[in-house]
This record gives C-alpha cells, sequence and structure tokens, in this order.
C-alpha cells in the first residue's frame, strides 16, 4: 500500500510550515528545529529557531557556549532536557566527529537525547535517506489507516508498528515530503478527537475512516496516571531585587534559575519566624507538566530595605548558592517560563 502523502517543497500555504525545508543541507539546524517544533508548534518555534540560530550559529559555537546561557536562550519552550541534550550533543558531535553531524539515522541515535524517530526525521530531511519516523502524531494516523489493533504499551506491538511504517515508505521520490506529510497530517488533520478526515489525503485507505472507528485507535491500555504536587513558591524582595536559587540538573526545570521552594505553608511560617519584612499570599496557580499537575502558591516576603546585608544573608542562609538579581538581570537567565512572566512585571514596575 502507497500512502497519498506528500508535502511540496514550494507548498506557499504557510511559511512557518515551509521553513523546515532551507534545512535539510544542514542537519545541526534540523535536530534544533524539529526540537523547538515538539515544543511551540511551527510559528512558535519559528520565531524561537530565529532567535537561537542567531545565538548560536553553529554546532561549534553551541558546543563552546555555557550550559546556562543555551538554557536561556531556550527559555520559554518547556521540556528542557532537551535543551541540555541538545548542548551535550552539540559537544559530541564537535569531539567526535569533527564538528560534522552523522550522515544516518543509526549513527544519529547514538547522539544524546536523539531518538529513534528524530534522527529518522533529521536522516530524511537532511540526507534522503529512507527511514521511518513513528512520533505520537505518526503513530495515530498509522494505527488508524491500518487499523492496528495491537496494545502499543507492548513493545512488541511497537516494534511491529515500526516495522509498518518503514514498509509504507515510498519506495522512490522525495522521502522528506513525505516525512513532512505524515507530520502535518498527524498534527492538523488526523486529531485524537474530531479527525477531520473529509480533508485528509490519506482518507481513501484509512481503515479505520471506512468503519468509523477512528476514536478507537491507536490502543493503548496503560496510561500513566496523573499525580500532584504542592509548592509554596517564595518570592523574596530586597529593594529592587529577587532572590534566585538555580536548581538541580536534572527533573522539572532542570539546571534552570528560580524562586526557592518549600513543601508545605507550615515550613514557609517556621522558615519565616523572625524575619523581618512583610508577608503577602499571592494568587496560585498550576503548572501543568506531562503527567503532573503542579500547584504553585506564591508568596511575596518583602525584606525591609534598609536592612543590612548581613541580617538579609541570614534569612537566605538556606540557600547558600543564591543570588540577588535585579529583574532584568535575572531575565537574562534561563528561568522557567511562569517566572519570566512575573520577572516582566517586576521589570515593568521598575522602570
Amino acid at each position: 500500500m502507497q500512502l497519498p502523502i506528500r508535502i511540496p517543497k514550494h507548498d506557499n500555504r504557510s511559511a512557518c510550515r515551509r521553513f523546515i525545508f532551507v534545512l535539510r543541507e544542514v542537519p545541526a539546524e534540523c535536530r534544533r528545529c524539529v526540537e523547538q517544533l515538539k515544543e511551540a508548534g511551527a510559528y512558535g518555534a519559528h520565531v524561537h529557531y530565529a532567535r537561537f540560530v542567531a545565538r548560536f550559529p553553529d554546532v561549534a559555537a553551541l558546543a563552546a557556549a555555557p550550559l546556562g546561557d543555551v538554557l536561556a536562550a531556550w527559555s520559554g519552550l518547556g521540556y528542557y532536557s532537551r535543551a541540555r541534550n541538545l548542548h551535550r550533543a552539540a559537544q559530541v558531535v564537535v569531539a567526535e566527529h569533527d564538528g560534522r553531524f552523522p550522515t544516518t539515522s543509526a549513527a544519529l541515535a547514538r547522539l544524546p537525547g536523539i531518538g529513534r524517530s528524530t534522527a529518522a526525521a533529521i536522516a530524511a530531511f537532511c540526507f534522503g535517506e529512507r527511514a521511518a519516523i513513528l512520533d505520537g502524531n505518526v503513530k495515530r494516523v498509522l494505527a488508524r489507516v491500518l487499523a492496528f489493533d495491537r496494545d502499543l504499551a507492548d513493545a512488541r506491538a511497537e516494534r511491529a508498528l515500526w516495522d509498518a511504517a518503514t514498509a509504507l515508505l515510498p519506495a522512490t521520490g522525495d522521502v522528506a515530503a513525505y516525512t513532512q506529510g505524515m507530520m502535518d497530517v498527524g498534527a492538523t488533520l488526523c486529531r485524537v478527537r474530531s479527525p477531520h478526515c473529509l480533508l485528509c489525503p490519506a482518507q481513501p485507505a484509512c481503515a479505520a475512516a471506512q468503519n468509523g472507528t477512528q476514536e478507537r485507535y491507536p490502543m493503548k491500555s496503560r496510561r500513566t496516571a496523573r499525580s500532584r504536587k504542592d509548592t509554596v513558591w517564595l518570592e523574596l524582595r530586597w529593594n529592587d531585587d529577587v532572590f534566585l536559587v538555580e536548581r538541580e540538573p536534572s527533573g522539572v526545570w532542570g539546571g534552570l534559575w528560580s524562586l526557592p521552594e518549600l513543601a508545605a505553608t507550615d515550613e514557609l511560617e517556621s522558615l519565616t519566624a523572625g524575619w523581618p519584612g512583610r508577608s503577602e499570599v499571592l494568587a496560585p496557580f498550576v503548572h501543568v507538566l506531562t503527567h503532573r499537575d503542579w500547584h504553585l502558591q506564591p508568596v511575596r516576603w518583602t525584606f525591609p530595605p534598609d536592612l543590612p546585608a548581613n541580617a538579609i544573608a541570614r534569612c537566605v542562609a538556606r540557600w547558600p548558592s543564591g543570588r540577588w538579581l535585579a529583574a532584568d538581570a535575572a531575565l537574562a537567565l534561563g528561568v522557567p517560563a511562569p517566572l519570566r512572566k512575573r520577572l516582566h512585571e517586576i521589570a515593568a514596575v521598575a522602570v
């Protein structure tokens, strides 16, 4: 079976969809683009990508940059482990491949943070390799086209879908256009709910569309249960500065600068007993992660402006590596999106 899916290289419908084709001879840039498309969508990635490439114009510049600069440039996209892996991969390319990206999907998949599907996308776009991709959107397209009724929570079933994806690759022609087409169909037409089947080029070949069973596929029995985390987010203010701490390298917001965190309001009361100044409870919000809802309760503590530096140091001794920064200086660091918004508000008031 041949799927009639292809996006022309010179499609004029959307500049944001088209711009990936200029990267086909530049695998380092293609890697950055693919990762950012995952996070921001076509338009958001277009904006972030231009800014990122201006800051790190080639793989050598990215490899040589401090990780903090990379995280700062990535700020706002989320999933910061991808920025860290991008940095590590650039260093491996420079150190082990003489600054040239590997040219096969198998070799690309050995770089830090590049999985099989991303490696295949880069190899298809940059080198014309006949390699199948199988991200979440493409899994949904193929599972529906084939009425693939095996449980994708089973590794053997996923391997079988990989084999099917490879078998469906066009034997001739532009594999990059086919790959981009599959990505676009999955992202825009073959939606999880209410797919736009009448507009889909794969509809004549789609078993699920013919049988009206689109929402049955893909089949996956095990779903990761959502968890909840509650945190007090402590905004410490002294004069016009805010106190930030650098997070651990791994985990959510790993390596970014953020506000100090406490597990509960009881801990806040114990910590701040005897502190000079005043507190203000701000509006809580929920930061939605892949498998967790993170409930953050911001609390602002404002120290008296004439408080001596040694008294301030005693109050923040719990975070010895923390730094007092003006909002503008803090915005130059890698900070999570919720804090970036707050820092912009602080900076606007300070002007």
